[in-house]
């Protein structure tokens, strides 16, 4: 049993679940952009293309590239937020689960044509999701995901500095589960990745075999 950072500020405050989805409903109401992850994927992977939200919260990201024709499923530990996502996104596949140890591909006929390459074209795990895992749970976790994508899939995750996941130690976890990071950003509007960078936006492939 992984003791997660998101599980431990839960049982610290029952309120902080709907708390943060208020957040994100009043800073929508305030009409910031929350759509920069979205459009993200969506430059990598047309409509119908099937991604996963791993990590999904109240559904932010994943719900948005449902309604645009993505084929999305995601997961989240965190059943108040799954429940707000089941309720705001009903195009979407939800289900609640631990992201280390989730039987992904219990949700690929769930999200789309079961005739398809098994797998999800596009993985996205936004909003420092990575940040809030157990360390024991991270490498376990990114393996997971690597086995869920599809030939030629790929996984995009952020998330910022001084969180206690360093930058180098979430490559070495990538570099464990398989995978190779293609491309490293500093936001999701393509900002350069340097010396200094306070975050990581990065999109990783699975290592070609030999």
């Amino acid at each position: 049993m992984y003791s997660h950072l998101w599980n431990r500020l839960r049982a610290e405050n029952p309120e902080h679940s709907a708390r943060y989805a208020q957040r994100w409903r009043d800073l929508a109401a305030e009409g910031l952009d929350l759509d920069g992850e979205a459009r993200f994927v969506s430059a990598l992977v047309p409509p119908g293309a099937r991604v996963l939200d791993a990590g999904c919260g109240q559904g932010r990201v994943g719900g948005r590239l449902s309604g645009l024709g993505y084929l999305v499923a995601g997961v989240d530990i965190d059943e108040y937020l799954v429940a707000e996502a089941q309720a705001g996104f009903p195009l979407a596949e939800w289900r609640v689960g631990d992201l280390a140890d989730f039987d992904f591909a219990s949700l690929e006929a769930a999200a789309g044509d079961a005739q398809r390459e098994p797998g999800f074209d596009a993985i996205v795990s936004a909003g420092n999701v990575l940040t809030f895992l157990d360390p024991a749970a991270r490498r376990p976790a990114l393996t997971a995901l690597a086995g869920a994508l599809a030939p030629g899939g790929r996984l995009v995750t952020g998330f910022g500095a001084g969180r206690g996941y360093s930058f180098d130690d979430f490559e070495a976890d990538l570099a464990a589960a398989g995978l190779d990071a293609r491309h490293r950003l500093s936001s999701w509007d393509l900002r350069s990745f340097g010396p200094g960078s306070d975050f990581l936006v990065c999109v990783a492939e699975q290592r070609p075999a030999g």
